[in-house]
């Protein structure tokens, strides 16, 4: 059964346990039909076609089937909602965990709207199965509604779009029983511009990039985005989209939480018993041919002006708004080429230490995200007046697309990427692409396009979308 939760809900009050099945326990074999995969699309195969969400990076993740339960939020105050509500369900759980690694025990999978007037839901989603690959171990949890009398322990003892469009399958009640189904091509029907067209974002980009430039402008960069709808003829199969974009991208990390599905190279924050991590990049360099060999020209490239200021920009932001939630705090002096298939951008990393709250407790990677949340790499500089300029120019509600997309477990452990190069399922059928570019006095706006166009590229690819950088819309 699938719940949902709001603020005035009463806690469910849920039983979880998780425990290895990798084969090395005999009294715990694998769930799945053959042997363990030992491929990601071998396994992405054994997944349903629909229900399961994902958050996943090379042969590493968490994958999550089924739905117990979805936690909602919306407006101001829609991380702080959400953290209360988790902290609510994890102190009322009852947990049996064996495994005792980096998401094991209760999990939720998150994705957060990236402006507070959306009018689309921020989430947690509770899956009834989670399947966890770390260090090269194998495991599972199952979480079931109230105490059937299992023995257990608090989670804080480790020893021991359309909203149903990917709603669970009837067949996972009775139990997890994987078994292979063939990844499916979509034939794609229509790719047709969104309420930002490539013609209107052009015009946007030049109205911003006038106003940057104007004497009295209190903004110094502001992120523009657009987006385009692709239709298929048939159900996406999002499973063949995340194996594309996992064996393109693998140092990425592919995601599918609500509907909402992609890559992204931008971890905003990582928190793992008590240290926080994060990563923001900002300049971009399209790639022509060959990432490897074009590593000298996107250096010079990206040391020109624009995008070593966009960059400080983004730095400096980080800086800003992480030092007030960690006691100890060290960002990378000089950035790095994070070089992908499609793009090689300019990187930065950040590590710290989560300050405790008055009573001992840690800040919880709600609290993280909420404060470093919107970055100037997807919002602007500074960031209250670009998030105003960004509604005034784009006219359109972005929903989840630029807002924080993860997970998190019941020992305040979690990870939130900025949910970029991703499109969000409407319907089974249609799919809405957003891409971003960061906006400068002097960007050019046809530049600033095909910058998008190189962003969408990895979705398109994705779903089967025939693409090149000269094709026209």
């Amino acid at each position: 059964m699938t719940h949902s939760s709001r603020t005035s809900d009463p806690t469910p009050r849920l039983t979880v346990r998780s425990w290895f099945v990798d084969g090395l326990a005999p009294d715990a074999p694998p769930p799945f039909a053959g042997n363990i995969p030992t491929s990601s699309l071998d396994f992405l195969a054994q997944l349903p076609t629909s229900g399961f969400a994902c958050w996943v990076r090379g042969r590493s993740g968490l994958v999550g089937i089924g739905r117990r339960l979805r936690l909602h939020a919306r407006g101001e105050h829609r991380f702080h909602d959400l953290a209360r509500q988790w902290d609510d369900l994890v102190a009322a759980a009852v947990v049996d965990d064996r495994v005792s690694l980096m998401g094991s025990g209760l999990v939720g999978f998150s994705a957060i709207s990236f402006a507070a007037d959306s009018g689309v839901d921020s989430v947690i989603d509770v899956p009834e199965y989670i399947l966890g690959r770390r260090d090269g171990r194998v495991w599972l949890t199952h979480v079931r509604d109230g105490d059937d009398g299992a023995c257990g322990h608090s989670p804080d003892d480790r020893s021991a779009g359309s909203e149903d469009v990917d709603a669970p399958s009837d067949e996972l009640v009775a139990g997890l029983q994987l078994t292979p189904t063939p990844l499916r091509d979509q034939r794609i029907v229509t790719r047709e511009p969104g309420r930002v067209s490539p013609e209107r974002f052009e015009e946007i980009v030049a109205l911003a990039a006038s106003r940057l430039r104007s004497p009295e402008a209190g903004e110094r960069k502001i992120v523009l985005a657009r987006d385009e709808v692709i239709t298929a003829e048939d159900d996406i199969d999002v499973r063949t989209v995340l194996g594309r974009l996992n064996a393109e991208f693998p140092s990425t990390w592919a995601f599918l939480v609500a509907g909402l599905v992609g890559a992204t190279p931008e971890l905003l924050i990582g928190v793992e018993d008590g240290a926080v991590h994060s990563r923001v990049l900002a300049g971009t360099y399209r790639v022509q041919e060959d990432p490897e060999k074009e590593v000298a020209d996107a250096r010079e490239h990206l040391g020109g002006r624009k995008d070593s200021v966009e960059h400080s920009y983004a730095i400096d932001s980080l800086a800003s708004t992480l030092g007030p939630v960690t006691e100890e705090l060290h960002v990378d002096p000089e950035p790095h080429l994070l070089q992908l298939a499609n793009v090689i951008h300019l990187a930065s990393d950040a590590h710290g230490r989560l300050s405790t709250r008055a009573d001992g407790s840690r800040i919880s990677p709600f609290e993280v995200a909420h404060a470093v949340h919107p970055t100037a790499a997807v919002g602007g500089t500074p960031r209250a007046r670009a998030m105003d300029l960004i509604s005034r120019f784009e006219e359109m509600d972005r929903g989840r697309y630029a807002g924080p997309v993860g997970w998190v477990d019941g020992y305040g452990n979690g990870q939130f990427g900025i949910a970029l190069r991703c499109g969000q399922l409407e319907e089974r059928n249609r799919i809405r692409l957003f891409a971003g570019a960061g906006i400068m006095p002097d960007s050019d706006p046809e530049s600033e396009r095909r910058e998008t166009d190189a962003k969408f590229a990895p979705m398109r690819r994705a779903l089967g979308v025939e693409w090149s950088p000269d094709t026209s819309h």
